[in-house]
């Protein structure tokens, strides 16, 4: 069986009264994108900040590439890239400049210095803003800094905390696009994000931690399937939405209907075979059904359910 990218097991820390993880495990794959989920205070950080050897646990151990990143942090910092959720860059560089001195403090020498630094720059996008200060530069384009710093040594492990943070739409595309192409060139991912439609949007899997535990993990369908969510269902009629509402509220396994404009979405317990029983009979009803489908899994959904709000 191959060995899992990450692997968090039975995760433990305090800090004075406060247990910001409490016996966390989980796995991540190579080529894998896992969005790391939780309310605020829930310990995402402070996991993050673990796995990338910055902080040492009470109790429990992370492995990348089966590597300890407590017996053998130097050799585990090797497959790591960590990207902090504040990115401060130094004053009196340039951007070239700046990368140029975390390739250096990556053990990068001479021509191969120079070319990852190129190389990194081109692919993040910062080939034109080479002579820039790098204390000058919008939020957007500090952050596709903060990213190529950490690809430098060419990690195989991105942690990425709140990387969109702060990014206007445009700006947390063009970010999202340079993920899902490390990710298909094999890099695995955590990523921690409020913005959980597009997090949802990128992800392979996810893990949901509340409290330093976690309530789920696995990818956003099987997570809906497994913990028998409601899945939501949207309807169109060319005729009365409200008739389609007050005939879909007494139907089973029918809840929370609310009118949008022409349509109706609806949360739905039943089996795929029950759906088809329900659209047989709105069309019976004479209702002009001309949209009836399942929307996608839905993060958002998920976290809302699974977690209860409480800060720590």
């Amino acid at each position: 069986m191959e060995t899992a990218l990450l692997e968090v097991r039975n995760l433990d820390r305090r800090y004075g009264n406060v247990h910001a993880v409490r016996d966390l495990s989980f796995t991540m794959q190579r080529g894998q994108i896992t969005g790391f989920v939780g309310p605020n205070g829930a310990g995402k950080t402070t996991t993050m900040r673990i796995a990338a050897t910055l902080d040492v646990p009470d109790g429990g151990d992370v492995t990348v590439n089966g590597v300890s990143v407590l017996v053998e942090p130097r050799l585990a910092r090797r497959q790591i890239g960590y990207m902090a959720d504040q990115f401060h860059p130094y004053p009196g560089l340039d951007v070239v400049q700046y990368l140029d001195f975390f390739a250096r403090a990556s053990g990068l020498r001479g021509s191969e210095r120079r070319r990852t630094v190129r190389k990194v720059a081109a692919f993040c996008g910062l080939d034109s803003f080479a002579d820039r200060p790098a204390t000058g530069l919008s939020k957007g384009m500090g952050q596709r800094l903060h990213l190529a710093k950490t690809l430098l040594h060419d990690p195989q492990l991105l942690i990425l905390d709140e990387p969109a943070a702060g990014l206007d739409p445009r700006a947390r595309i063009e970010f999202r696009a340079l993920l899902k192409e490390l990710a298909a060139a094999g890099k695995g991912i955590l990523i921690s994000s409020h913005i959980l439609p597009e997090l949802g949007e990128m992800c392979d899997s996810v893990v949901v931690i509340e409290k330093g535990r976690r309530v789920v993990a696995g990818s956003i369908a099987d997570i809906h399937r497994d913990n028998e969510l409601e899945q939501a269902v949207v309807v169109r009629t060319l005729g009365d939405v409200e008739a389609l509402e007050r005939f879909l509220v007494v139907q089973p396994h029918v809840s929370e209907a609310v009118v949008d404009g022409a349509r109706v979405r609806f949360a739905f317990t039943g089996d795929d075979r029950e759906l088809a029983d329900l659209l047989v009979r709105a069309v019976a009803a004479g209702l002009p059904i001309v949209e009836f489908a399942r929307a996608e899994a839905d993060l958002e959904d998920i976290f809302l359910k699974t977690t209860r709000g409480r800060l720590q």
